[in-house]
Protein backbone atom coordinates (compact mmCIF):
# COMPACT_ATOMS: atom_id res chain seq x y z
CA UNK A 1 0.00 0.00 0.00
CA UNK A 2 3.33 2.03 -0.56
CA UNK A 3 1.78 5.52 -1.95
CA UNK A 4 3.62 7.20 -4.56
CA UNK A 5 5.15 10.71 -3.81
CA UNK A 6 4.15 13.81 -5.48
CA UNK A 7 8.28 14.60 -5.54
CA UNK A 8 9.51 12.02 -6.09
CA UNK A 9 12.31 13.43 -8.46
CA UNK A 10 13.78 14.81 -4.88
CA UNK A 11 15.71 13.23 -2.55
CA UNK A 12 14.36 13.01 0.96
CA UNK A 13 15.91 13.52 4.24
CA UNK A 14 15.49 9.89 5.90
CA UNK A 15 15.13 9.94 9.44
CA UNK A 16 11.94 8.66 12.09
CA UNK A 17 9.61 10.66 13.88
CA UNK A 18 8.09 9.53 17.39
CA UNK A 19 11.51 8.45 18.80
CA UNK A 20 10.20 10.50 22.03
CA UNK A 21 6.17 11.16 22.98
CA UNK A 22 7.71 14.78 23.06
CA UNK A 23 8.70 14.79 19.12
CA UNK A 24 5.07 15.00 18.23
CA UNK A 25 2.82 17.43 19.48
CA UNK A 26 -0.53 18.14 18.24
CA UNK A 27 -3.10 20.89 18.57
CA UNK A 28 -6.56 21.13 17.41
CA UNK A 29 -7.49 24.17 15.57
CA UNK A 30 -11.34 24.55 16.75
CA UNK A 31 -14.12 25.25 14.67
CA UNK A 32 -15.22 27.69 16.19
CA UNK A 33 -15.08 28.94 20.09
CA UNK A 34 -17.29 27.94 23.03
CA UNK A 35 -19.93 31.05 24.26
CA UNK A 36 -18.67 30.41 27.91
CA UNK A 37 -22.40 29.08 28.68
CA UNK A 38 -24.47 26.16 28.17
CA UNK A 39 -25.57 22.76 30.10
CA UNK A 40 -22.34 21.08 28.17
CA UNK A 41 -18.75 21.49 30.09
CA UNK A 42 -16.05 21.86 27.62
CA UNK A 43 -12.65 20.99 29.06
CA UNK A 44 -9.26 21.37 27.32
CA UNK A 45 -7.19 18.44 27.29
CA UNK A 46 -3.61 17.36 27.22
CA UNK A 47 -3.12 13.99 27.06
CA UNK A 48 0.59 11.68 26.20
CA UNK A 49 1.17 8.57 25.01
CA UNK A 50 -2.88 7.64 25.14
CA UNK A 51 -5.26 7.62 22.34
CA UNK A 52 -8.29 9.39 21.80
CA UNK A 53 -10.66 6.33 22.55
CA UNK A 54 -8.58 5.71 25.95
CA UNK A 55 -8.74 9.11 27.11
CA UNK A 56 -12.67 8.95 26.30
CA UNK A 57 -12.57 5.86 28.58
CA UNK A 58 -11.12 7.40 31.31
CA UNK A 59 -12.79 9.82 31.45
CA UNK A 60 -15.99 8.50 31.27
CA UNK A 61 -14.96 5.99 33.75
CA UNK A 62 -13.89 8.94 36.41
CA UNK A 63 -17.01 10.77 35.88
CA UNK A 64 -19.40 7.72 36.34
CA UNK A 65 -20.70 8.42 32.82
CA UNK A 66 -20.52 6.14 29.53
CA UNK A 67 -18.30 6.88 26.94
CA UNK A 68 -21.22 7.96 24.78
CA UNK A 69 -21.51 11.03 26.80
CA UNK A 70 -18.08 12.41 26.84
CA UNK A 71 -18.22 14.11 23.08
CA UNK A 72 -15.14 15.11 20.97
CA UNK A 73 -13.93 16.62 17.39
CA UNK A 74 -11.50 14.15 15.99
CA UNK A 75 -9.40 11.28 16.82
CA UNK A 76 -5.63 12.10 17.44
CA UNK A 77 -2.32 10.52 17.72
CA UNK A 78 -1.49 7.73 20.74
CA UNK A 79 2.61 8.15 20.77
CA UNK A 80 2.45 12.03 21.12
CA UNK A 81 1.61 14.92 23.25
CA UNK A 82 -1.93 16.03 22.13
CA UNK A 83 -4.25 18.49 23.24
CA UNK A 84 -8.04 18.53 22.53
CA UNK A 85 -10.96 19.29 23.44
CA UNK A 86 -13.72 17.05 25.16
CA UNK A 87 -17.29 17.79 26.27
CA UNK A 88 -19.74 16.42 28.61
CA UNK A 89 -23.17 17.48 29.39
CA UNK A 90 -24.70 18.32 32.81
CA UNK A 91 -21.59 18.31 34.75
CA UNK A 92 -20.54 21.06 37.29
CA UNK A 93 -16.95 22.81 36.32
CA UNK A 94 -16.00 22.17 39.11
CA UNK A 95 -15.79 18.58 39.16
CA UNK A 96 -14.30 18.70 36.12
CA UNK A 97 -11.44 20.76 37.39
CA UNK A 98 -10.71 17.96 40.23
CA UNK A 99 -10.64 15.15 37.74
CA UNK A 100 -7.48 13.23 38.10
CA UNK A 101 -7.03 11.15 35.10
CA UNK A 102 -3.83 8.80 34.16
CA UNK A 103 -2.40 10.39 31.52
CA UNK A 104 -4.09 13.52 31.26
CA UNK A 105 -4.24 17.13 32.29
CA UNK A 106 -6.94 19.94 32.46
CA UNK A 107 -5.65 22.70 30.64
CA UNK A 108 -8.72 24.81 30.31
CA UNK A 109 -12.52 24.46 31.38
CA UNK A 110 -15.57 26.69 29.87
CA UNK A 111 -18.91 25.74 28.36
CA UNK A 112 -21.00 25.90 25.29
CA UNK A 113 -24.89 25.01 24.43
CA UNK A 114 -23.85 21.81 22.13
CA UNK A 115 -21.85 18.77 22.39
CA UNK A 116 -18.68 18.32 20.75
CA UNK A 117 -19.17 16.02 17.23
CA UNK A 118 -16.46 14.63 14.63
CA UNK A 119 -15.91 16.99 12.85
CA UNK A 120 -16.26 20.04 14.64
CA UNK A 121 -12.52 21.19 13.82
CA UNK A 122 -11.01 23.47 11.56
CA UNK A 123 -8.01 21.80 11.59
CA UNK A 124 -4.72 20.32 13.74
CA UNK A 125 -0.83 22.22 14.29
CA UNK A 126 1.72 19.73 13.97
CA UNK A 127 4.94 20.47 16.06
CA UNK A 128 7.33 17.03 14.59
CA UNK A 129 10.74 16.50 15.02
CA UNK A 130 12.78 14.25 12.53
CA UNK A 131 15.52 12.43 13.80
CA UNK A 132 18.71 10.16 12.61
CA UNK A 133 17.93 12.25 9.07
CA UNK A 134 20.32 10.90 5.94
CA UNK A 135 23.52 13.52 5.88
CA UNK A 136 25.96 11.78 4.58
CA UNK A 137 29.44 11.47 6.46
CA UNK A 138 29.85 11.36 10.25
CA UNK A 139 29.94 14.30 11.82
CA UNK A 140 27.99 16.08 8.54
CA UNK A 141 26.18 19.31 10.09
CA UNK A 142 22.24 19.13 9.12
CA UNK A 143 22.45 21.70 5.90
CA UNK A 144 22.41 18.85 3.45
CA UNK A 145 18.79 17.76 5.00
CA UNK A 146 17.97 20.80 5.25
CA UNK A 147 18.71 21.78 1.91
CA UNK A 148 16.47 18.76 0.77
CA UNK A 149 13.42 19.52 2.89
CA UNK A 150 13.44 23.23 1.67
CA UNK A 151 13.53 22.13 -1.58
CA UNK A 152 10.29 19.98 -1.39
CA UNK A 153 8.57 22.22 0.66
CA UNK A 154 8.78 24.43 -2.08
CA UNK A 155 7.03 22.20 -4.60
CA UNK A 156 4.58 21.30 -2.06
CA UNK A 157 3.88 25.17 -0.88
CA UNK A 158 3.13 25.64 -4.94
CA UNK A 159 1.34 22.39 -5.91
CA UNK A 160 0.09 21.41 -2.78
CA UNK A 161 0.67 17.66 -0.82
CA UNK A 162 -1.48 14.80 -2.30
CA UNK A 163 -4.45 14.61 0.15
CA UNK A 164 -4.01 10.71 0.53
CA UNK A 165 -5.40 8.99 3.47
CA UNK A 166 -2.49 7.61 4.93
CA UNK A 167 -1.80 4.10 6.06
CA UNK A 168 -3.36 4.39 9.59
CA UNK A 169 -6.69 4.92 8.20
CA UNK A 170 -6.18 1.22 7.12
CA UNK A 171 -5.63 -0.19 10.53
CA UNK A 172 -2.34 -2.23 12.02
CA UNK A 173 -2.89 -5.24 9.63
CA UNK A 174 -2.96 -2.95 6.37
CA UNK A 175 -6.36 -5.04 5.58
CA UNK A 176 -9.17 -2.91 6.59
CA UNK A 177 -10.77 -1.42 3.61
CA UNK A 178 -10.02 -5.59 2.22
CA UNK A 179 -12.78 -6.21 4.96
CA UNK A 180 -15.06 -3.98 3.77
CA UNK A 181 -15.08 -5.13 0.43
CA UNK A 182 -15.88 -8.52 1.54
CA UNK A 183 -19.01 -6.77 3.79
CA UNK A 184 -19.71 -5.16 0.55
CA UNK A 185 -19.94 -7.98 -1.70
CA UNK A 186 -21.32 -10.16 1.04
CA UNK A 187 -18.42 -12.80 1.40
CA UNK A 188 -19.02 -14.08 4.77
CA UNK A 189 -16.12 -16.91 4.22
CA UNK A 190 -13.48 -14.59 3.13
CA UNK A 191 -14.72 -12.01 5.22
CA UNK A 192 -14.29 -14.54 8.42
CA UNK A 193 -10.96 -15.91 6.97
CA UNK A 194 -9.20 -12.01 7.14
CA UNK A 195 -10.83 -11.30 9.87
CA UNK A 196 -9.56 -14.13 12.22
CA UNK A 197 -7.07 -16.03 10.80
CA UNK A 198 -4.25 -14.50 7.92
CA UNK A 199 -1.96 -15.05 10.86
CA UNK A 200 0.73 -12.64 10.30
CA UNK A 201 3.69 -12.57 12.64
CA UNK A 202 5.31 -9.46 11.53
CA UNK A 203 1.98 -7.61 13.36
CA UNK A 204 0.47 -10.09 15.34
CA UNK A 205 1.92 -11.12 18.46
CA UNK A 206 0.75 -13.19 21.49
CA UNK A 207 -2.39 -15.08 22.17
CA UNK A 208 -3.81 -12.90 18.90
CA UNK A 209 -1.17 -14.86 16.95
CA UNK A 210 -1.81 -18.20 18.37
CA UNK A 211 -5.62 -17.61 18.00
CA UNK A 212 -5.51 -16.50 14.18
CA UNK A 213 -3.13 -19.44 13.67
CA UNK A 214 -5.30 -21.65 15.16
CA UNK A 215 -8.04 -20.31 13.43
CA UNK A 216 -6.02 -20.96 9.88
CA UNK A 217 -5.36 -24.62 10.65
CA UNK A 218 -9.27 -24.86 11.08
CA UNK A 219 -9.21 -25.57 15.19
CA UNK A 220 -11.80 -23.09 16.40
CA UNK A 221 -12.23 -24.08 19.40
CA UNK A 222 -8.71 -23.38 20.07
CA UNK A 223 -8.70 -20.04 18.87
CA UNK A 224 -12.05 -18.61 20.56
CA UNK A 225 -10.05 -19.95 23.89
CA UNK A 226 -6.75 -17.33 23.09
CA UNK A 227 -8.62 -14.48 21.49
CA UNK A 228 -8.15 -11.71 23.91
CA UNK A 229 -10.78 -10.33 25.69
CA UNK A 230 -10.72 -6.90 25.11
CA UNK A 231 -10.53 -7.56 21.33
CA UNK A 232 -14.33 -7.87 21.99
CA UNK A 233 -15.41 -7.59 17.85
CA UNK A 234 -12.89 -10.69 16.76
CA UNK A 235 -14.06 -12.91 20.35
CA UNK A 236 -17.72 -11.88 19.54
CA UNK A 237 -17.60 -13.13 15.73
CA UNK A 238 -15.20 -16.53 16.73
CA UNK A 239 -18.08 -17.39 19.74
CA UNK A 240 -20.50 -17.02 16.83
CA UNK A 241 -18.63 -19.09 14.28
CA UNK A 242 -18.24 -21.96 17.21
CA UNK A 243 -21.57 -21.84 18.52
CA UNK A 244 -22.67 -21.98 14.38
CA UNK A 245 -20.77 -24.70 13.54
CA UNK A 246 -18.31 -23.05 11.29
CA UNK A 247 -20.85 -21.20 9.11
CA UNK A 248 -19.26 -18.14 8.22
CA UNK A 249 -22.41 -15.99 8.28
CA UNK A 250 -22.86 -16.33 11.60
CA UNK A 251 -19.44 -13.99 12.07
CA UNK A 252 -21.38 -11.28 9.83
CA UNK A 253 -24.15 -11.08 11.60
CA UNK A 254 -22.44 -10.47 14.94
CA UNK A 255 -20.06 -8.06 14.34
CA UNK A 256 -21.28 -4.69 15.16
CA UNK A 257 -22.35 -1.95 12.54
CA UNK A 258 -19.83 0.72 13.80
CA UNK A 259 -17.21 -1.72 12.84
CA UNK A 260 -18.88 -2.32 9.58
CA UNK A 261 -19.18 1.36 8.81
CA UNK A 262 -15.54 1.86 10.02
CA UNK A 263 -14.58 -1.04 7.39
CA UNK A 264 -16.43 0.38 4.51
CA UNK A 265 -15.19 4.07 5.01
CA UNK A 266 -11.91 2.02 4.90
CA UNK A 267 -12.47 0.77 1.39
CA UNK A 268 -13.97 4.25 0.75
CA UNK A 269 -10.35 5.58 1.53
CA UNK A 270 -8.32 3.24 -0.69
CA UNK A 271 -10.59 3.58 -3.70
CA UNK A 272 -9.79 7.56 -2.90
CA UNK A 273 -6.24 6.88 -2.96
CA UNK A 274 -6.70 4.86 -5.89
CA UNK A 275 -8.19 7.66 -7.82
CA UNK A 276 -5.61 9.95 -6.39
CA UNK A 277 -2.96 8.14 -7.52
CA UNK A 278 -4.01 7.88 -11.36
CA UNK A 279 -4.38 11.99 -11.30
CA UNK A 280 -1.28 12.51 -9.40
CA UNK A 281 0.82 15.09 -11.90
CA UNK A 282 -2.67 16.47 -12.91
CA UNK A 283 -4.37 16.86 -8.90
CA UNK A 284 -4.28 20.83 -9.56
CA UNK A 285 -5.30 20.96 -13.18
CA UNK A 286 -8.48 21.56 -13.76
CA UNK A 287 -10.29 19.33 -15.96
CA UNK A 288 -13.65 19.86 -18.03
CA UNK A 289 -16.20 17.72 -15.96
CA UNK A 290 -14.33 17.73 -12.84
CA UNK A 291 -16.18 18.55 -9.07
CA UNK A 292 -13.90 20.74 -7.76
CA UNK A 293 -13.41 21.84 -3.73
CA UNK A 294 -13.67 25.14 -2.28
CA UNK A 295 -11.02 25.53 0.10
CA UNK A 296 -12.57 28.16 2.21
CA UNK A 297 -16.10 26.33 3.00
CA UNK A 298 -15.45 22.98 1.79
CA UNK A 299 -18.49 22.73 -0.68
CA UNK A 300 -18.23 20.95 -4.12
CA UNK A 301 -19.60 22.92 -7.42
CA UNK A 302 -19.45 21.16 -11.03
CA UNK A 303 -17.30 22.10 -14.11
CA UNK A 304 -18.67 22.17 -17.17
CA UNK A 305 -17.32 19.46 -19.84
CA UNK A 306 -16.00 22.15 -21.92
CA UNK A 307 -12.45 23.23 -22.37
CA UNK A 308 -13.12 26.75 -22.04
CA UNK A 309 -15.02 26.17 -18.65
CA UNK A 310 -11.95 24.34 -17.13
CA UNK A 311 -9.63 27.19 -18.43
CA UNK A 312 -11.77 29.94 -16.83
CA UNK A 313 -11.71 27.74 -13.15
CA UNK A 314 -7.64 27.07 -13.59
CA UNK A 315 -6.92 30.33 -12.50
CA UNK A 316 -8.39 30.05 -8.72
CA UNK A 317 -6.91 26.68 -8.77
CA UNK A 318 -3.23 28.54 -9.31
CA UNK A 319 -4.18 30.88 -6.59
CA UNK A 320 -5.64 28.05 -4.03
CA UNK A 321 -8.68 28.91 -4.21
CA UNK A 322 -10.09 25.32 -5.06
CA UNK A 323 -8.73 22.06 -6.51
CA UNK A 324 -10.23 19.44 -8.08
CA UNK A 325 -12.09 17.07 -6.23
CA UNK A 326 -12.07 13.09 -5.59
CA UNK A 327 -14.69 10.52 -4.75
CA UNK A 328 -16.30 9.58 -1.48
CA UNK A 329 -18.14 7.02 -3.29
CA UNK A 330 -21.64 6.26 -2.17
CA UNK A 331 -25.10 5.65 -3.21
CA UNK A 332 -25.60 9.26 -3.22
CA UNK A 333 -22.46 10.58 -3.82
CA UNK A 334 -22.78 12.95 -6.60
CA UNK A 335 -20.53 11.78 -9.61
CA UNK A 336 -17.58 13.61 -11.89
CA UNK A 337 -17.84 13.90 -15.62
CA UNK A 338 -16.20 14.12 -18.41
CA UNK A 339 -12.34 12.37 -18.18
CA UNK A 340 -12.58 12.67 -14.05
CA UNK A 341 -15.81 10.80 -14.10
CA UNK A 342 -14.51 8.25 -16.52
CA UNK A 343 -11.47 7.82 -14.09
CA UNK A 344 -13.72 7.61 -11.16
CA UNK A 345 -15.75 4.65 -12.65
CA UNK A 346 -12.53 2.76 -13.82
CA UNK A 347 -11.44 2.73 -10.53
CA UNK A 348 -14.80 1.01 -9.15
CA UNK A 349 -15.10 -1.36 -11.92
CA UNK A 350 -11.37 -2.72 -11.46
CA UNK A 351 -13.25 -4.03 -7.74
CA UNK A 352 -16.65 -4.95 -9.43
CA UNK A 353 -18.29 -2.30 -7.40
CA UNK A 354 -21.33 -0.05 -8.05
CA UNK A 355 -22.31 2.92 -6.25
CA UNK A 356 -25.82 1.40 -5.25
CA UNK A 357 -23.50 -1.20 -3.20
CA UNK A 358 -22.83 1.25 -0.67
CA UNK A 359 -25.97 1.37 0.49
CA UNK A 360 -26.50 -1.17 2.72
CA UNK A 361 -26.70 -0.07 6.72
CA UNK A 362 -22.53 -0.06 6.87
CA UNK A 363 -22.86 2.07 4.21
CA UNK A 364 -22.28 5.71 2.88
CA UNK A 365 -24.26 8.78 1.19
CA UNK A 366 -20.35 9.32 0.00
CA UNK A 367 -19.27 12.95 -1.22
CA UNK A 368 -16.09 14.70 -2.43
CA UNK A 369 -12.62 15.26 -1.21
CA UNK A 370 -10.12 17.39 -1.96
CA UNK A 371 -7.26 15.73 -3.82
CA UNK A 372 -4.65 18.09 -2.64
CA UNK A 373 -4.00 20.30 0.70
CA UNK A 374 -1.78 23.19 1.74
CA UNK A 375 0.03 23.45 5.05
CA UNK A 376 -0.01 26.74 6.70
CA UNK A 377 2.25 28.84 8.57
CA UNK A 378 4.85 26.10 7.77
CA UNK A 379 8.34 26.80 9.83
CA UNK A 380 11.25 24.64 9.83
CA UNK A 381 14.15 24.79 11.86
CA UNK A 382 17.18 22.75 13.26
CA UNK A 383 18.52 21.82 16.86
CA UNK A 384 19.95 19.35 18.97
CA UNK A 385 19.13 18.37 22.41
CA UNK A 386 19.89 15.21 24.41
CA UNK A 387 18.73 12.78 22.42
CA UNK A 388 21.00 13.95 19.40
CA UNK A 389 20.11 16.84 16.45
CA UNK A 390 16.77 17.38 14.59
CA UNK A 391 15.01 19.11 12.02
CA UNK A 392 12.01 20.53 13.21
CA UNK A 393 8.66 21.47 11.49
CA UNK A 394 5.78 23.50 12.35
CA UNK A 395 2.83 23.64 10.27
CA UNK A 396 -1.31 23.45 10.44
CA UNK A 397 -3.37 20.82 8.25
CA UNK A 398 -6.79 20.89 7.69
CA UNK A 399 -9.30 18.90 9.22
CA UNK A 400 -8.97 15.10 7.68
CA UNK A 401 -5.50 15.62 6.29
CA UNK A 402 -3.33 13.19 7.73
CA UNK A 403 0.83 15.06 8.78
CA UNK A 404 2.11 11.82 8.06
CA UNK A 405 1.88 12.36 4.02
CA UNK A 406 2.90 15.54 4.11
CA UNK A 407 6.33 14.40 6.00
CA UNK A 408 6.44 11.12 3.63
CA UNK A 409 7.49 13.81 1.06
CA UNK A 410 9.86 15.15 3.05
CA UNK A 411 11.44 12.03 4.20
CA UNK A 412 10.65 9.84 1.32
CA UNK A 413 10.24 6.88 3.74
CA UNK A 414 7.66 4.86 5.52
CA UNK A 415 6.74 7.37 8.53
CA UNK A 416 4.00 4.66 9.38
CA UNK A 417 6.72 2.48 10.51
CA UNK A 418 6.95 5.11 13.26
CA UNK A 419 3.34 5.27 14.19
Amino acid sequence: MALPYLTADLPGIGGQIKTAIEDFVVQEVPLYQPDGVGTHCYFLVEKRGISTMEAVRLIARALGRKNFDIGYCGLKDAQAVTTQMFSVEHEETARIRELQVPHLKIVHITRHHNKLKIGHLAGNRFIIKVRNPEWGRAGATLDEPRRRAEAVLAVLAQKGTPNFFGPQRFGMRKDNHLLGLSLLRGDAQGFANRFLGDPDPSVDHGNVLLARQHYAKGNLDLALQHWPGHLAEERRAMAALVHGKGNPKKVLYCISIKLRQLLVSALQSHLFNEVLTRRLERMGQVLPGDLCWKHDNGAAFAVDETPEAAAIEQPRADAHEISPSGPMFGHRMTEARGEPGAMEAAVLKDLDLKLTDFGGPEGSHGGRRSLRFFTKDCLLDTGADERGPYLQFAFTLPSGSYATVFLGEIMKADVALND
